[in-house]
């Protein structure tokens, strides 16, 4: 009688633990036909043991014939059960990730498959907060988390190996992997990374790495409000030294934050909250302060300030370059040597180019001038912060430099031809009936004047190029 009690009681007291095994029993005996390694990869994660299908998927799919009423889980769904990592995520810049994607101005011109199938940039961007990804063909990767704690395992021990970053901070547009993987810190991660405790929480991690990982620099103690002081587009917008103000306003300008004049566009308001600047030195300043608080448990507070202010140099060096770059190409369209773009009602900063476009430009000069911005000019700070010498060097400074070279070169060029078009439309072209009548009795009048006609019509030609 007394063993019936006790039953009845733990019965009562956990009807939800026992309900959901029911029926996630349910789920997993189809699953396990329809989608077999799903369902181990669940079962080998720690909610595999206690947590129900339908407390991220819902109740409503039960058949195949009710495949597509089964939910898509939010952050929100997780956020139920991780409420204190939720918040810290929502106040980070990866919850704004999709917003960020979606605020810039060709975005809607790409392929969906790019976008919303995430394919291309939408698949990384889908860290960011969303309940939906916009186009019906395609209701997947909404949840934001499951970047990093890959379905249906979840796991935190993968999500602190600094692969999990790996595979978004790479490449030709966060190189953030090469420069942390072939740095010293990333060399001794490599060599005895696997022997660290990949179980404990970050917080304990000191107790077993030999160096630092990607996680403990920006998820200090396992907070996931990730940001950084310097922002995707490197500025901020509050900036107390002049010499680089002036060079930082011909920069926003280039993002399309600043008109012609130097006003704020509309695009001002979107950059403080969307996270991709800083506008405050407060607000700047801040991260950094944490950041050298990380860097002191390993070093010595004066050695970190110098090295991350190294860092904030050779961004103010390669802010005076691109600035030049910058302001050479936008006096190309200012003298009419480039021709309008056919989109130039979607430039808040015209004559000033908008490198935001990215790869979708007018003119080679300003695919130059973007990847100059998007690929050199990140490469010169990111590396230094990321201590890796030969990246700072070779991939960064180095080919921003020879960029620069070939801008100015290309402005030579233009500015040549179209004098040289000038001035045979000035004096080729346009001479009286009587000197025409004259020089046409020249020898050779007729070869001279029909190459002059079509050297006059190419570089017309490729000035509209």
């Amino acid at each position: 009688m007394k063993r019936f009690f006790i039953l009845l009681v733990l019965l009562l007291l956990t009807p939800s633990v026992l309900m959901g095994s029911v029926a996630a029993s349910t789920c997993i005996d189809c699953h396990s036909t329809v989608t077999p390694e799903i369902v181990e990869d669940f079962k080998s994660g720690a909610m595999g043991d206690n947590v129900d299908c339908s407390a991220c998927h819902g109740t409503t799919h039960s058949s195949i014939t009710t495949v597509d009423k089964a939910k898509m889980p939010t952050h929100e769904t997780c956020g139920a059960c991780h409420a204190t990592q939720d918040a810290q995520y929502m106040d980070g810049k990866h919850s704004l990730a999709w917003t960020a994607m979606s605020a810039m101005p060709t975005t809607a011109d790409q392929p969906k498959e790019l976008i919303e199938g995430q394919k291309g940039c939408g698949g990384c961007h889908k860290i960011g907060a969303k309940d939906e990804t916009g186009w019906d063909d395609y209701h997947y990767g909404i949840t934001g988390c499951d970047s990093c704690h890959t379905r249906h395992s979840f796991s935190e021990a993968e999500a602190r190996r600094p692969e999990a970053c790996m595979t978004c901070h790479q490449g030709f547009d966060h190189a953030q992997w090469e420069m942390y993987s072939t740095s010293k810190h990333g060399s001794i991660y490599l060599t005895e990374g696997d022997d660290w405790d990949w179980g404990a929480p970050i917080s304990n991690a000191k107790a077993s790495y030999t160096a630092p990982t990607c996680q403990m620099c920006h998820m200090n103690n396992g907070d996931h409000d990730v940001i950084t002081s310097w922002g995707f587009l490197g500025v901020r917008v509050e900036e107390p030294n002049e010499e680089w103000a002036d060079d930082r306003v011909t920069v926003l300008k280039s993002y399309g934050v600043l008109d012609a004049d130097g006003n704020p566009t509309a695009r001002f308001d979107l950059i403080g909250p969307a996270k991709l600047a800083r506008t405050t030195i407060a607000e700047w300043n801040a991260p950094r302060e944490e950041m050298i608080a990380v860097c002191g448990d390993c070093h010595s507070e004066k050695f970190a300030r110098i090295s991350l202010e190294e860092g904030d140099q050779m961004l103010r060096e390669a802010d005076r370059i691109y600035a030049e770059s910058v302001e050479i190409v936008a006096a190309l369209h200012r003298d009419g040597i480039l021709p309008e773009p056919d989109y130039i009602d979607e430039l808040p900063s015209y004559p000033y180019p908008d490198v935001l476009r990215f790869y979708d430009q007018s003119h080679t000069i300003e695919e130059d001038l973007w990847v100059m911005w998007m690929k050199y000019r990140m490469r010169c700070f990111q590396s230094a912060f990321h201590a890796n010498a030969d990246q700072e060097q070779w991939y960064g400074w180095g080919p921003l430099k020879e960029t620069a070279v070939a801008i100015k070169s290309e402005d030579r060029s233009l500015r040549a031809e179209a004098e040289l078009a000038e001035a045979v439309v000035a004096e080729g072209m346009t001479g009286t009936a009587e000197t025409k009548a004259n020089t046409a009795e020249s020898p050779g009048f007729g070869a001279v004047f029909s190459f002059t006609s079509i050297l006059a019509l190419f570089v017309l030609l490729r000035r509209k190029e």
